[in-house]
């Protein structure tokens, strides 16, 4: 969202305006959000997003296109703070009726019989719904062919970034210009992906070997979106979810639920993305089930979503909507039956085989995964320069002990077999969670 800001004083500023302290009369229905904002004029500044554009419009006097409320906006909206509404707000619903009465108007001449019919009865009362979803088809149609250009432009990048050789990448930031092409593109998605790279480049050893596999990704995903029309439904939005295609929390929970007892496995806390997210890894009790919550906040505190309060030991019966994809794994809670409250341990965990096994099925269903919720039983023990997790079969996976507490783990295990739940990726095991009996350890 704040790359989508026309400048850092702007990112600063929404930064800053974020929070029930400083909007009223929020909202969003569908892909529209809206709220009023209190200004230094008498009256509040009255702002609406189209996200599936984004198209923004704000009373404010500013000149800057989007302005500092719109941003705010955004962001209030990314990281759930927007209440869901059954519809659009007075001034919000009239400034989308406008702009699919023009987009109508545009594309008149094209739906018309030919250049000389003339209007067919009741043509002028033609409904507005009608109409707004001929104008959303077209949006989408432009979106589309939008990020066909800019991942068209990828390629080429891509494509010189190898001919010319990956020992002449330096620079921590080497991929922002393409990055942020990408955002005009509207692809955030890649954008952020593209800005991932920045630390690989020249980062110890073996790193040409990582900076050419995720440049492979990118090049698949490009191939990919080329022929979004012709994959699956479930491959075709899990290529749209990486792209950044965006999809409206009211759509996800109009979906089919899945009903469970939720255990929650880790929470980590990701602060140094260009907004602060916290994920929250769950478990259905029942189903065993993982599913992924991500909360977002400008200000990292994560205090006005209920779902960020989950803590590791803690589990809810609810239900769980999934958001498009393969394999299906973020979602979101729906209804709620109980307070969340303390929970047993998980049931015993398989080995590392079952790991991988499991690893293995989720990157056939999505190449572009970059981690998987793992609940494995091991032995943390030292292996070499680093620790590795030791199952009782005698298989092995390294730990990613950055940002972990490794001396937490050791001592709840005292060199016995422990569970544990974290992160599989591509480097190992993330560890975010011990239990010590029934009591949940974080890490």
């Amino acid at each position: 969202m704040l790359a989508l800001a026309p400048d850092e004083p702007s990112r600063r500023a929404a930064g800053r305006l974020t929070g029930p302290g400083h909007w009223s009369g929020t909202g969003a229905a569908g892909l529209v959000a809206w709220g009023r904002f209190a200004g230094s004029g008498q009256a509040p500044y009255q702002t609406v997003i189209d996200l599936s554009g984004p198209a923004y419009a704000c009373s404010c006097p500013s000149r800057k296109f989007p302005c500092k409320h719109a941003l705010a906006l955004l962001l209030d909206w990314a990281g759930g703070a927007t209440p869901e509404a059954g519809q659009p707000a007075d001034f919000a619903r009239s400034w989308v009726a406008g702009r699919a009465a023009r987009a109508a108007r545009a594309a008149q001449p094209a739906d018309a019989a030919g250049p000389d019919a003339p209007p067919g009865p009741g043509a002028e009362a033609r409904p507005g719904a009608e109409a707004g979803q001929r104008a959303a088809q077209r949006r989408a149609g432009q979106r589309q062919a939008r990020v066909a250009a800019g991942l068209a432009e990828l390629e080429t990048w891509l494509r010189d970034q190898v001919r010319a050789g990956l020992s002449g990448t330096s620079g921590y930031r080497h991929a922002e210009q393409v990055a942020a092409r990408m955002v005009d593109a509207q692809a955030p998605g890649v954008a952020g992906t593209l800005r991932g790279l920045s630390g690989v480049a020249g980062a110890g050893d073996g790193w040409p070997g990582q900076l050419l596999g995720e440049y492979a990704r990118l090049h698949l995903l490009i191939r990919a979106h080329d022929r979004l029309d012709e994959l699956p439904d479930g491959l075709a939005a899990a290529v749209r979810s990486h792209v950044g295609y965006p999809v409206a929390r009211q759509d996800v929970r109009a979906g089919p639920a899945v009903s469970d007892r939720w255990l929650v496995l880790g929470v980590r806390d990701v602060l140094d993305g260009t907004v602060p997210a916290r994920r929250i890894l769950l478990r259905g009790q029942r189903t065993s089930r993982p599913a992924l919550l991500l909360s977002f906040d400008p200000r990292g505190a994560f205090a006005g979503d209920p779902d960020a309060a989950l803590r590791p030991g803690m589990a809810i019966e609810a239900d769980a909507h999934f958001y498009p994809g393969q394999p299906a794994l973020r979602a979101l809670i729906g209804s709620r039956r109980g307070e969340p409250g303390p929970a047993a341990a998980p049931a015993p965990a398989g080995g590392v085989g079952r790991l991988l096994d499991d690893w293995a099925a989720a990157l056939a269903l999505d190449p572009w995964l970059t981690s998987w919720p793992a609940l494995l039983s091991g032995v943390p023990a030292p292996a070499g320069d680093g620790w590795q997790l030791a199952d009782p079969g005698g298989h092995a996976v390294p730990l990613r002990v950055s940002g972990s507490d490794i001396w937490s783990l050791v001592a709840v295990s005292g060199g016995h077999p422990v569970t544990v739940a974290g992160e599989w990726t591509d480097d190992g095991l993330r560890p975010l969670t011990v239990w010590h009996g029934d009591q949940a350890v974080a890490l």
